[in-house]
This record gives structure tokens, sequence and C-alpha cells, in this order.
């Protein structure tokens, strides 16, 4: 709710400026709840929004800590502020996934590099993770650093269904890095393309296509659909299933599958099922096994490069 790159802040919730003073503040607290409140015919979401803001900034202490960027805002920083190491993502001995590649990776240098050139050459950044700065960053630069969280979080969840499970993260595709695929992964539920991705608002359907308002007049499926074709043509594979991993707040309902898309069943997910989509399989997909799986795994070793 207020824990992304892409988050409306507690101010723009509540629709003040992060300079109001405190009668201010509680004027727009008040105004927004009467446009919120589901008994006059308001959103219980974005009712709920206001509320959640209100705890952020409602008190001096409260407003005080938020703005030095350590209330909800934002993830706290060892969170976001460096990649995760989804090896010693959780201290126990269970085998883990094999994983290959740096989930994220790429999409952080980029974010790095870019809000450096934003602040401006010569200008020193203590913290280039800091949520005052992140927040009054360009969204095209939010938008980079949330999508490296998202596939992040997958790859986390990805390293703990088992050694059963074989990922590879950062996939090239081409010869341009942003038309990389996020993730490869092969199960003995099939072997599937998945995109991690954050829009920072809803996502809806239509046509087998993911829309919305933040979604703008980008084709995710479709740009999937296109980067598995490239590695499955490379390697002499063949993709069972597309996933597309999304926060689960921008989505109504856990699992909602779009059917098939060009000759690939697709469905679209909340972060949270990940895990239980990648076990059960994906709708319409064929079960990997045996000698098969081995002899796919190799391949795409032999073939796989990475951004």
């Amino acid at each position: 709710m207020f824990d992304g790159p892409l988050s409306a802040s507690a101010y723009e919730v509540l629709g003040v400026a992060a300079t109001a003073d405190e009668d201010e503040l509680r004027r727009a607290y008040r105004l927004r709840l009467r446009q919120t409140h589901p008994d006059t015919g308001g959103d219980a979401a974005e009712f709920i929004r206001v509320q959640r803001a209100w705890d952020l900034v409602g008190t001096a202490e409260a407003r005080a800590a938020y703005d030095r960027g350590l209330g909800a805002s934002l993830a706290p920083e060892p969170e976001w502020s460096e990649t995760v190491d989804v090896r010693s993502a959780r201290a126990d001995t269970r085998p883990r996934a094999r994983s290959y590649g740096h989930p994220g990776g790429w999409r952080r240098e980029r974010y790095l590099t870019l809000i450096r050139e934003w602040v401006g050459r010569g200008q020193e950044i203590p913290d280039p993770y800091a949520a005052d700065l992140v927040r009054s960053a360009p969204r095209e630069l939010r938008r980079i650093l949330a999508d490296a969280l998202a596939e992040e979080a997958t790859a986390r969840t990805i390293s703990g269904l088992g050694m059963g499970f074989t990922v590879w993260h950062d996939v090239a595709v081409g010869d341009r890095h942003e038309q990389k695929l996020d993730h490869v992964v092969l199960s003995p539920s099939g072997l599937y393309g998945v995109m991690s991705e954050d829009f920072g608002g809803e996502v809806k359907f239509r046509r087998g296509e993911l829309i919305g308002a933040n979604v703008g007049g980008e084709a995710p499926v479709a740009a999937l659909l296109g980067r598995m074709r490239a590695v499955a043509r490379a390697a002499r594979v063949k993709f069972g299933g597309a996933i597309v991993v999304l926060p689960d707040e921008d989505l109504l309902q856990p699992v909602t599958a779009l059917g098939t898309v060009r000759g690939v069943p697709v469905v679209v997910v909340r972060r949270s099922v990940l895990g239980h989509v990648l076990r059960t399989g994906v709708p319409g997909a064929r079960d990997i096994g045996g000698n098969e799986l081995f002899d796919i795994r190799t391949r795409l070793q032999q073939t796989i490069r990475f951004v």
C-alpha cells in the first residue's frame, strides 16, 4: 500500500503538499474521509488508504519519522538498498532451487546510473535509495527500481520451492537489455516464462492483455510471449505457459487465466500465490518429468545468456 517506489505518499493520498501545516493536514484528512467513506458511495480500499496515511503523518512524531524516510512509505532500507541474495534469503538448510543469473541486477544498475544523472554530475548522493530521494525522482526512475524489487521478490519465492526447480534470471533476448526475459523456470509442472512487474496501480484485462491507467500503452503479455519465443527457438524447447507476477494489491483476484494467447497458456498472479501456481502448474501446461526434464535443463543451460 505504501511500501514501493511507485506508491503514493501519505501526503498525496490526503491531497496536501508535504509542507502543509497541522491544520491543513487535519482538514484534508476529514475531507478525504467523507469523500471515500463507503456509506456515502466512496471506495472502501481508498478509505482504508486514507486512514493509513493519517496514521503515518497524523501526529508530530509520526510525521517527523515519515519525513526522515523511516515511516512505512517505503520498505525498510535493508529490504531494497541492496540486491537480495536468494541463496541466503532464509536461514534454513533445506535444498534450494537451482538458480542462475542475477535477479533484478540489470534494473538495479540502470536505476543507479539514471538517478545519478538526474541528480546531476558531481553531486554527492549519500544513499541512492533514500526514501525522500526516490519519492522525488521521476516516475520512470521509480518504475525501474520497482521492477527490480519485483524481480527479487519472485526470485526469493522460487528459491524456496526446492531442488526440483531450476530458474534462470535476467535472460538476454537479442541485443537490447531492456528486452530481457525476467525469469525462465523449469519444474515438474512445466517450463514457464515469468515476467515480474509493478505498475503501481490496479491492473485489468482485455483480449488477453493487461490494461490500466498505469500500464499505459505497454503490451506486457505480448512482450513476454515474444521473448519466450526467442529463447525457445534458440534452445529448441517449448514453453508450457507464461506467468505475469504483480503485487497483490494490484489484482482483484489471486489468479486470472487469460486463456491461450498465441498458442501459450497465460496467467496473471498475485505475488503471494506464485509458489502455489508453480507447484501445481498453469492450466493447460504440460507436465515434464524424467529424462525430458534433464534434457530441457541441459539445452537451456547451454544456450541461455544473461544481460
